[in-house]
């Protein structure tokens, strides 16, 4: 006879096994194929063992979102449960945001049952048939690293045990898991599923030869140039990272960044595209950077030295056309492989007299650009105001406040005023454009660092495409205090400006009415964040914003609830 104590259902099972993992979180919206993880839950839960909290989130979308920024802020994967074919297809831009952004998740749905009849947990109700795909995987499997369909119980603990450390190796990213009801339903036993993993992720470093080329290109270099996209990957090597580029004064530029590398007042921060510096330089070095610059506007001279620097320098996990140069490749997580850089650069001669005059070349350079972009953002104040003015304020804002901050950007609050100077202090939306994803990203940070100031800034258009009912019901759940600023200016803004910069004084950029692009009348939003609780207000004058950025930050720290701030801007407002 069987000895059940020593058995639980693998809907059970899945949970525990996922908290030996590490996980803290999983993020869940279910459906009829979740009786036996419900059930199951309940078990694990009464028996006494360890488990993850389950957090019910009402649409697929903002639930992945949830673990990104929750992944983002930690460096720990999360996992997500989804229903069947239909939440996942749901789920499949969070996914390809994660991809693209190279963050660790385990991504999990139910599958229909596969037997009609004659076996625990077959199919019942007439969805069980509707739901049936040939190929559910493919919804979101050039997303993620790998997938499997578990096939029995007890395979349970080992598929995730492979799935936890493929979804942590170098690069990292999202994988997927597919769950049929019927192996749910089944007995597992117990003796892997609270036992830490088998199987550890596989982390790679730069060759040693790569890294010493790289390091006598910079050395040597003459008019040298760092274009940082994705951070600098940790505190330790943002700090370094900021002493390295003053040491050997070298310029930095975050172009189009979604995280900063050095603080922003440093004085080798400089322009987010300084076009002139990439023709003359004669080495750049890449830092983890998809697209590090326009090819159309500017590209390096024939004779500069290109080095990447990242996970994957090449990108050849998820893109299949990049064709960037690269004399030097150095693979490896960001953060260890910029620290073991200014290691190789560290004894090699210098000369003092050159470096202080390009020391100072930059640092007028950048004073200047920091002069010309707080003057721009500031006659931008009137109403409604300009996106750079509410950038500027919200910046000033943070660095009024003792406490860290982190500022979730979707075509919001744009980089550049913000004048932010701490690691994880900033994060802009997937370069996959994914919409929706800030508002989710916000509310997993804070879940993460609850004691944190998170701010979720965005267009119009983006919020509505976070579900933003959803969004602000799981932040009364669940307690968490973000601050929402929506700028305002009823339309796709995003697409105009897009349509403008491709057809230069075309018929887009004279019109008053361009087609496709309007997002009038604007919802009154307070309306929809107030449904849940909310602190909400409309800001439509730029002198009006300082004192109701106090006022949100007060509510969000003192009374812990969350904040909506709907700013009317300007049609005009760069991105």
């Amino acid at each position: 006879m069987k000895d059940q104590t020593r058995e639980v259902s693998a809907g059970g099972a899945l949970f525990g096994k996922l908290k030996a993992l590490g996980v803290d979180y999983v993020f869940a919206n279910s459906g009829t194929d979740f009786p036996p993880i419900i059930e199951g839950l309940i078990e694990a839960r009464d028996r006494g063992m360890k488990l993850p909290t389950a957090i019910t989130v009402p649409h697929e979308h903002v639930a992945v979102g949830m673990a990104q920024g929750y992944a983002q802020l930690t460096g720990r994967a999360q996992a997500v449960m989804l229903h069947t074919n239909v939440g996942l297809a749901n789920g499949a831009t969070g996914a390809i945001n994660a991809a693209c952004d190279q963050i660790p998740m385990l991504l999990m749905s139910g599958r229909t049952p596969v037997m009609e009849s004659g076996r625990f947990g077959a199919r019942t109700v007439p969805i069980g048939w509707g739901q049936e795909m040939r190929d559910q995987t493919a919804l979101v499997r050039e997303a993620c690293k790998w997938d499997y369909e578990l096939r029995f119980p007890e395979q349970l603990p080992e598929m995730l045990d492979r799935g936890w450390a493929i979804a942590n190796s170098t690069p990292t990213g999202p994988v997927y898991m597919s769950l049929p009801r019927e192996v749910l339903c089944d007995p597992c036993p117990t003796e892997m599923i609270e036992a830490p993993p088998r199987m550890q992720p596989v982390r790679t470093a730069p060759a040693p030869d790569a890294l010493e080329e790289a390091a006598a290109l910079l050395a040597g270099a003459e008019r040298p140039l760092i274009i940082a996209q994705r951070g600098a990957g940790s505190e330790q090597a943002f700090q370094a990272l900021a002493g390295f580029v003053q040491d050997w004064a070298i310029p930095l530029s975050h172009y189009w960044a979604n995280q900063i590398a050095i603080p922003m007042s440093s004085p080798c921060h400089v322009e987010w595209m300084p076009e002139d510096l990439l023709r003359e330089a004669d080495v750049i070095l890449v830092l983890n950077a998809l697209a590090p610059w326009w090819p159309d506007r500017a590209a390096p001279a024939p004779g500069a030295k290109v080095i990447h620097l990242g996970p994957d320098p090449l990108f050849t996990r998820s893109t299949p056309m990049r064709n960037f140069r690269s004399e030097v490749a150095l693979a490896g997580e960001t953060a260890p492989t910029i620290l073991a850089l200014i290691a190789a650069m560290r004894d090699r001669p210098r000369n003092a007299s050159v470096l202080a005059a390009r020391r100072d070349r930059i640092a007028a350079r950048a004073d200047a650009n920091r002069a010309a972009v707080t003057a721009a953002a500031e006659r931008g104040a009137g109403g409604p105001m300009t996106k750079e003015w509410v950038s500027l304020c919200l910046g000033r804002a943070i660095r009024a406040q003792d406490r860290p901050a982190s500022v979730f950007h979707e075509l919001g609050a744009p980089l550049a005023p913000l004048m932010l100077d701490a690691h994880q202090s900033y994060f802009q939306e997937p370069h996959s454009g994914g919409l929706g994803w800030g508002f989710p990203a916000a509310l997993g940070a804070q879940l993460a660092d609850p004691e944190r100031l998170i701010f979720a800034t965005m267009g119009d258009g983006s919020y509505m495409f976070a579900n933003p009912t959803v969004c602000h019901q799981v932040a009364e759940a669940q307690g968490l205090p973000v601050i929402t600023l929506v700028l305002n200016n009823e339309e796709w803004g995003a697409v105009r400006h897009s349509v403008e910069g491709l057809y230069k004084g075309g018929r887009a950029a004279q019109s008053n009415d361009v087609p496709l692009t309007s997002l009038r009348p604007s919802p009154d939003f307070t309306k929809t964040a107030e449904a849940s609780r909310a602190h909400a207000e409309t800001v439509t004058e730029g002198r009006d914003l300082p004192a109701a950025l106090t006022r949100a930050i007060r509510v969000a720290t003192e009374e812990r609830r969350q904040v909506l701030l709907n700013i009317a801007i300007a049609r005009e407002g760069a991105l």
